[in-house]
């Protein structure tokens, strides 16, 4: 967070003089872009300052506020200045413990607090009597706050609202429920200015129409760059697997990494990984290193212990997620590890930033592909890096779902009227187009559920008043409200006791799987499972690790994204570039030219052949692993009409590989872009993922309370009550608003159509198709995944797991049968 100590710009004048001899005694001065924020502040602007990790970004969103504090008067009433909201509660602390430097040093008579799911009770009551003058906070709190009934009041004089990595809230389901809080902020303080912070931005415009209402009447701040980022490729001994996502075979190279640096984050794409690499590590580490783990299924108290011992410099490593990829400032960090592909390019530039917290000096990170495919993607993430490249972010449709949410969420502050909330509603950027009966759909579901929900008490939410107004039929539903407050579902969870000690939480459904006396990893320890009480999974330290079952988490992995996707697409397409791979993954590609034909830059190949008494389809379609796993269905659905016998199927980022007992010969009719028509309708009505989906958004409407005053329903409960009103809901209301916000969910989530159908048009007359004698090299990744997913019954799924040499060693055979190929998988 601290300016730069050189190169920087004369205060002249724009600082208070205790804050002048504060950066006076550092040798600090201001930096161009901190003058910027202080003078678009002075204009009364709204403000996006983009700025690289370490350019005193932070600091430059606050310098207004501390300004405007220190040279305030007495402080007659207790009045909420300036909010700052943080998409993580981990980064929250992190700025308020930095912020309270400058204020306490510089003697500053500002108070500054935070307020999370993590503050105590006494805590939180003693700040609605008495605010500080600066509030830190996340989506979620603020949009309890503004439910308050003294909302108004509260927020009257507020000053300045500051929003910490808006590029990473903007295009979520968070960012649209965020973006209706800050148009109703906006409304309760119409004199305050908005300023949001960045360092990874594809589309500046587009990010700034988010924050502001009127663009045009706001300033877009950039930094000066920093250092180039110096990334570089982990591949022990030149060796790439074929198949796998832990990266277990360059642990040891890894552990030597740690050794050579002061503090190394390592970050994975999912908690099942982290718990698996951070085992192995443990195993590894013959000089006993201080290793930690951190995600977010940890109890609270044990990542909080974590991320102290970083602040402290306690630790050489840490294994993490995604719950630390964010702004979080850890001195000492010089070296990220990324092990796996990043799947984007803004998250691998996010990762990056952790490492050497300082704008003039490169951060240093190491990428450790897990798999051939992953090596592309690594490489075409390094370039893409290196040229300064970013993935956009996905567009979402109005969240119907978040809007009931929001609106239930006013009506617990007092009553509203229709007209003046919609026009409210409307200012917020991802409501922009919402039509007028949209919105009136989604007050009437909040009233009474809607028609075919009418007849239920529990539904009838809210009340007309004799003006029209809106109010909350019972004041119980705001306590309701309150204690399911929030869009991110997680799926039902048990919280993990080791003696009377929690270690975190895991999933319900994985649990489920196991039988007492099993043992599985979690909070980087071997526990055996000795029973569930209440809500409670019982365990203590199991005696053999060598069986430990791994938990998994629903909706954890990321889809590659479209941009690298492409940029993947054209590595493969560049032969020239081929002499920088390690001599497998080149062997690979010679060897798929040979036998069949490399994915063109655009359209699809599609490959078929038989193998062990099955045909198999392979098309690398570069669409991600959730428009795979839907195109997969589509296909199956339509190949089983045509008599053609689908088994099952696999998919990957890349591809999808599907196996049947006929033959598929006719494949542009396959792909043809009608499946999205009557196929998909079908599909969809009776698709388990659609279900899932519609529980999700059920939850977030209020339809189904996970959480109830006194008690808490189970993960079956909830589950029973959704898949029944999603039953009554397509019989009897088939336009029902949250059916309409499940498919517009379900459009760019679980399913991925909207990306899926971009794909399809644009493949149309582009598929080339190779009818081959025998597997194909391209096609050994995807195939490699059969038996370790759970696909079908069919018995060819153990089959392949079982014969995974003789799969590779065929694919690479040369043309006179010679075998050069090795199992190599994870």
């Amino acid at each position: 967070m601290p300016p730069s100590e050189k190169g920087g710009t004369p205060s002249g004048g724009l600082l208070p003089a205790a804050l002048e001899g504060w950066f006076t005694q550092r040798n600090w001065t201001l930096r161009r872009h901190q003058v910027e924020m202080i003078q678009a502040a002075e204009r009364q602007q709204d403000a996006l300052l983009i700025a690289p990790t370490g350019g005193g970004k932070t600091l430059g969103g606050f310098l207004p506020s501390l300004i405007a504090l220190a040279g305030r008067g007495p402080r007659p009433v207790a009045r909420l200045h300036t909010l700052y909201v943080s998409p993580l509660k981990a980064l929250t602390a992190d700025v308020q413990r930095n912020l309270m430097r400058p204020v306490e040093e510089a003697g500053l008579p500002v108070t500054v607090e935070s307020r999370t799911g993590d503050t105590p009770q006494n805590r939180r009551a003693r700040q609605k009597r008495t605010p500080p003058d600066i509030l830190l906070t996340t989506p979620e709190s603020l949009a309890l706050m503004l439910s308050w009934t003294d909302a108004a009041e509260r927020f009257a004089h507020l000053d300045a609202v500051i929003i910490d990595e808006l590029h990473a809230l903007a295009d979520t389901k968070r960012g649209q429920m965020l973006a209706l809080c800050l148009a109703r902020l906006r409304g309760l303080a119409p004199q305050a200015r908005f300023c949001g912070l960045s360092a990874t931005v594809a589309d500046p415009p587009a990010l700034l129409r988010f924050l502001s209402p009127d663009p045009e009447r706001a300033v877009i701040v950039r930094g000066d760059p920093g250092a180039d980022p110096d990334v570089a490729m982990l591949v022990p001994d030149a060796y790439v697997p074929w198949s796998g996502h832990f990266g277990l075979f360059a642990v040891d190279a890894v552990y030597r990494l740690i050794k050579t640096a002061r503090t190394c984050l390592l970050f994975v794409n999912t908690r099942s990984a982290s718990e698996v690499l951070f085992a192995h590590l443990w195993r590894a580490n013959e000089d006993g290193l201080p290793i930690a783990l951190h995600h977010g299924s940890l109890s609270v108290e044990q990542r909080k212990r974590v991320e102290a011992a970083m602040i402290a410099g306690q630790l050489r490593a840490v294994v993490c997620t995604s719950s630390l990829d964010l702004g979080i400032d850890w001195g000492d960090v010089d070296l990220v590890v990324q092990i796996g592909a990043p799947k984007g390019v803004a998250r691998l530039v996010q990762r990056i930033g952790r490492s050497n917290h300082r704008m003039d000096e490169p951060s240093r990170a190491v990428l450790v592909p897990a798999n051939r495919f992953e090596f592309l993607e690594c490489m075409a993430a390094q370039e893409a890096v290196h040229a300064g490249d970013l993935d956009t972010g996905i567009v979402l449709l109005p969240g119907l779902d978040v809007l009931a949410q929001h609106v239930l969420g006013v009506a617990c502050s007092g009553p509203f009227g229709p007209d003046e909330l919609y026009a409210e509603v409307i200012r917020a950027q991802p409501f922009n187009d919402l039509s007028r009966k949209d919105f009136d759909d989604v007050v009437q579901f909040c009233a009474n559920g809607g028609y075919a929900l009418g007849e239920y008490e529990r539904y009838r939410r809210l009340e007309r008043l004799p003006d029209g107004r809106w109010k909350l039929a019972d004041p119980r539903f705001a306590r309701q409200w309150r204690m399911n407050v929030g869009v991110i579902v997680e799926a039902p969870v048990l919280r993990v006791k080791l003696g009377r000690r929690t270690l975190g939480e895991v999933e319900e459904f994985f649990i489920q799987t196991l039988s007492p006396g099993d043992s599985f990893m979690f909070a980087g320890q071997t526990l055996e499972f000795l029973g569930i009480r209440e809500h409670e999974v019982m365990t203590r330290i199991a005696k053999d690790s060598s069986k430990a079952e791994i938990p998994l988490y629903g909706g954890s992995k990321f889809p590659v994204s479209t941009f690298l996707a492409k940029r993947v697409r054209r590595l493969l397409g560049d032969r020239q570039s081929w002499s920088r791979f390690p001599e497998p993954v080149q062997e690979w590609l010679e060897h798929q030219l040979r036998r069949s034909s490399l994915p063109p830059e655009e359209g699809m190949l599609v490959e078929t052949f038989p193998y062990r008494g099955r045909w198999f389809l392979v098309a690398y379609g570069f669409a991600g692993r959730n428009a795979h796993q839907t195109l997969g269905m589509l296909v199956t659905r339509r190949m089983s009409r045509a008599g053609l016998a689908p088994f099952g199927f696999v998919a990957s980022d890349y591809a999808i590989s599907i196996w049947s007992g006929e033959e598929v010969r006719d494949v542009d009719t396959l792909f043809d872009v009608d499946m999205l028509g009557d196929d998909l309708e079908a599909w969809m009505g009776d698709s388990s993922m659609l279900k899932r989906t519609f529980r999700n958004v059920a939850v977030v409407a209020g339809l189904i309370e996970r959480r109830h005053p006194g008690q808490e329903k189970t993960g079956r409960q909830v589950t029973f009550n959704a898949d029944l009103i999603y039953d009554v809901l397509r019989k009897y209301e088939p336009s029902h608003v949250l059916l309409r916000a499940t498919r517009n969910e379900a459009a760019g989530g679980l399913t991925d159509i909207r990306r899926l159908a971009d794909m399809l048009v644009e493949v149309q007359e582009k598929i080339l198709h190779r009818r081959l004698p025998r597997v194909s090299p391209l096609a050994v990744p995807v195939m490699l995944q059969i038996g370790r997913e759970r696909v079908g019954q069919d018995s060819i799924d153990m089959l392949l797991d079982r014969h995974a040499t003789e799969l590779i060693d065929e694919a690479m055979a040369e043309d006179d049968g010679e075998a050069t190929g090795k199992l190599e998988a994870d």
